[in-house]
């Protein structure tokens, strides 16, 4: 009997390890295309592993993998969450879930699954099925020459940098916003090029099509002219009964706009996400998109909330908590847990960078004369360049470390090109600091920075 046939009856054994707003969650709909879902996971509460276990039952019970879309932040999320499903259907089926799960062909990013849309009715869009995507540093490039081509390299003050024109032009494309608001919010100190950067998007736009190029803000774009065609956006809605998205505070408006354009009753739509969570407005992010979810269908669309945190103490969450409620609009919840612990969390104020990274180093080495080791310790950043302060002061503590995500601030290229100048200037007669100092002198003084001047 599958769960179409009873509200009442009990969950399956496979389902055991999840809570009950897990279950909740992965049970919606009990295998029919559902009515839409707002699945509010806070901070450690186990959304990928609720998304995984909805996904596999969907299949488990009948639904058809090929007719399920699943789109996460990531390549590396969407091929985790494929590798979850299959391991919770074979629980369930055996061998017959490898060939189910395989069947899970619509998994990946917006920008994976929008290419592949949008080469398959490339004719019907105007575009030639040729066409090729290039990278950022592809675009950078090109927006760099368009700009030279317009005399704009080599204004008295100086224009905007190649990486620079190529963020405003992509935050306006995403947040759906007007030039002159975009450079008022983010970019103000290019508020005077407003003019020129119109006439230089235009002929950017311009040389794209010439070259039947795309970038990855025009997947977007091409799929949401699909999408709010009558025709072809009915078309390639039918092709999906479940989509389901993951991590959905950090879409932009134009994502958004994607999704209730081929699914605008919002049957089989689920999204996941935490508006506590949502930091990615400086590349577009709208929170406004999970905050205003439910009241885009008629009925509203369920929400069901994870609560539970399975990573940190309680002590911990108290705190967490009490920063989330300071939210002027939020969704509310109560993040706890099972996990106990009697070390509070610290708030410390320090005067200045340097004397935050001063503070770091000199706890690091206090743990570690209390028996912590080094590498049971760990500095949390929220993006990699804000550690260059710290790195630098735990190199001249002698304070051995490894850093995840990037290179170290000594080792980058423009880094150990500078510091080789330096010693050349400090000492000529060292051939392999001027050798270095000459060899990366184009990265010093002649590679585009990302900045106005």
């Amino acid at each position: 009997m599958s769960l179409a046939d009873s509200e009442s009856q009990t969950p399956p054994i496979y389902l055991d390890c999840l809570n009950a707003e897990q279950r909740d969650a992965v049970l919606h709909g009990h295998g029919t295309i559902a009515d839409p879902l707002l699945i509010i996971a806070g901070a450690g509460s186990g959304k990928t592993n609720t998304l995984a276990h909805r996904v596999a039952h969907l299949i488990v019970n009948g639904a058809d993998p090929r007719r399920i879309l699943l789109m996460t932040f990531s390549r590396r999320a969407a091929q985790e969450m494929t590798k979850r499903v299959e391991r919770i259907a074979r629980e369930v089926m055996g061998e017959r879930a490898l060939i189910l799960a395989e069947g899970l062909i619509w998994a990946g990013t917006f920008h994976t699954i929008d290419a592949r849309l949008i080469r398959e009715y490339a004719p019907l869009i105007g575009l030639k099925d040729t066409f090729s995507i290039h990278d950022r540093a592809d675009f950078a490039d090109l927006m760099n020459l368009v700009r030279h081509d317009l005399g704009l390299s080599k204004t008295k003050k100086r224009f905007p940098a190649k990486g620079t024109c190529l963020a405003i032009y992509s935050r306006t494309v995403n947040a759906e916003m007007v030039l002159e608001d975009v450079l008022k919010s983010s970019f103000p100190w290019c508020l005077e090029w407003v003019a020129a950067l119109k006439a230089l998007f235009a002929a950017y736009v311009e040389a794209k099509q010439a070259q039947n190029v795309l970038d990855y803000d025009d997947l977007l774009l091409y799929w949401r002219a699909m999408v709010t065609d009558a025709g072809l956006g009915a078309e390639i809605g039918a092709r999906f009964d479940r989509v389901l998205v993951d991590e959905y505070q950090d879409t932009n408006k134009l994502q958004a706009a994607i999704l209730t354009g081929f699914k605008p009753d919002g049957h089989g739509l689920t999204v996941v996400g935490d508006d506590a969570q949502s930091i990615y407005s400086f590349r577009g992010a709208e929170v406004r998109n999970i905050l205003d979810f439910p009241a885009l269908f008629t009925p509203p669309a369920r929400m069901v909330t994870l609560e539970r945190n399975y990573r940190s103490t309680e002590l911990i969450l108290k705190a967490a908590n009490a920063v989330i409620a300071q939210a002027r609009e939020r969704y509310a919840k109560d993040l706890w847990t099972e996990r106990t612990s009697t070390i509070q969390p610290k708030l410390v104020t320090v005067r200045e960078e340097n004397d935050q990274a001063s503070y770091v180093c000199e706890q690091v080495l206090a743990e570690r004369e209390s028996g912590t080791l080094l590498k049971h310790q760990a500095v949390l950043f929220r993006a990699s360049h804000h550690s260059g302060l710290l790195e630098i002061e735990l190199t001249r503590r002698n304070i051995p470390f490894v850093k995840y995500g990037e290179l170290k601030f000594l080792d980058a290229a423009h880094v150990k090109d500078t510091l080789a100048i330096l010693r050349f200037a400090d000492n000529p007669g060292g051939r392999v600091s001027g050798a270095a100092a000459y060899s990366g002198r184009g990265s010093v003084n002649g590679r585009d920075g990302d900045g106005c001047a």
